[in-house]
């Protein structure tokens, strides 16, 4: 039942080039930075993320993204990334644009053992009639595109099908975790990170205090250590070492 990993370098060493990896965080809130740089040093390429959002360049999964290690993501914010825009336009990445809720219920269905669900959100839109474009061809054409899908009325109303996402790893970041995978996550922070841990068929943690169990009471766990294999302890600094994309100061 001890889930801890030796180190981050460690936690992520079986990670191979192609793999499916869904990673928690908001912008820069939350995000497992210490994963992705080891996984980042660890070599792996190819990979297919899935994310609210790709960082942003240089810190969180841009630091992926500039090494050319992501080749397809799933998302639904990619605005504060310019090498994100420049790889998708010029053709070098594959992109899945989600609406945000969709994402989320999709991570969480995919975790449930749900494989699929309806929705209202994006009815009407390219979203439920295809022709988004996934991936551009070098010459600013569309080389593929989102296809329709599947819709069906209920109550009156009508809803598209959606598939619930499971990955092969994921990445999360947590404020405090036990040895058993038991983890608590911090306000804004806890935003995608419950979810993809769920969504991770080996999910690996990165915690900010690592406690024994049974500190923690049942009832201020947000995440059962069922949902996660490996926990990585953060050193102090790792601990307090975060960003904010954009700083507002108030008079």
């Amino acid at each position: 039942m001890n889930k801890v990993s030796g180190s981050a370098a460690a936690a992520v060493t079986d990670i191979p080039s192609g793999a499916s990896l869904a990673v928690g965080g908001f912008g820069l809130s939350g995000i497992p930075g210490v994963l992705i740089d080891a996984l980042h040093k660890h070599g792996a390429s190819g990979l297919n993320v899935v994310s609210n959002n790709c960082g942003v360049d240089g810190r969180g999964l841009g630091v992926l993204l500039a090494a050319g290690r992501i080749s397809r993501v799933t998302g639904s914010y990619v605005g504060e990334n310019k090498e994100f825009a420049r790889q998708y336009l010029s053709g070098e990445l594959e992109v899945e644009l989600t609406p945000q809720g969709t994402l989320a219920e999709r991570l969480r269905a995919g975790g449930a053992g749900i494989p699929a669900f309806y929705t209202p959100a994006g009815v009407g839109t390219q979203v439920a009639e295809g022709g988004l474009p996934w991936r551009y061809a070098h010459d600013g054409t569309v080389a593929v595109a989102s296809p329709p899908k599947e819709t069906r009325d209920f109550s009156g109303r009508t809803y598209l099908l959606e598939h619930g996402i499971a990955t092969d790893f994921a990445f999360v970041r947590a404020w405090r975790g036990d040895r058993h995978g038991n983890l608590v996550f911090r306000r804004a922070a806890a935003n995608f990170n419950p979810l993809a841990a769920m969504a991770g068929r080996v999910t690996i943690a990165e915690v900010e205090e690592l406690v024994e169990p049974g500190e923690l009471a049942p009832d201020e766990v947000h995440l059962p250590g069922i949902y996660v294999q490996r926990v990585v302890e953060l050193t102090p600094e790792q601990a307090a070492d975060k960003h904010i994309e954009k700083r507002t100061v108030g008079n």
